[in-house]
């Protein structure tokens, strides 16, 4: 089933990074909060890190455990690359 960015709610920012930022999102067909970390294009290519991107889009659907986010749903738009991932508290390890 085809997912784009219609499909969901955004809210805040929950950090930003070189490539991106993420932001908490809710599902409108169900409801559920996920976490979408937007890539943008320009700077993947800038940057060269499309390939990064993409290992870090396989680790994340194959892995499942309890203390690692897992991939949801991965989609693009016209500007950015969208992986959607399930959302944990508290964030960052360092925290």
């Amino acid at each position: 089933q085809a997912v784009g960015m219609e499909a969901f709610i955004e809210y805040r920012v929950l950090g930003k990074g070189g490539f991106g930022e993420v932001c908490a999102c809710q599902r409108r067909a169900t409801g559920k909060m996920y976490a979408n970390k937007r890539l943008n294009k320009k700077r993947l290519k800038k940057r060269k890190g499309y390939e990064a991107a993409l290992v870090e889009k396989r680790i994340l659907a194959r892995v499942h455990s309890r203390f690692i986010v897992s991939l949801a749903c991965a989609f693009q738009t016209k500007t950015d690359l969208c992986l959607v991932m399930t959302i944990m508290n508290g964030g960052d390890l360092r925290y």
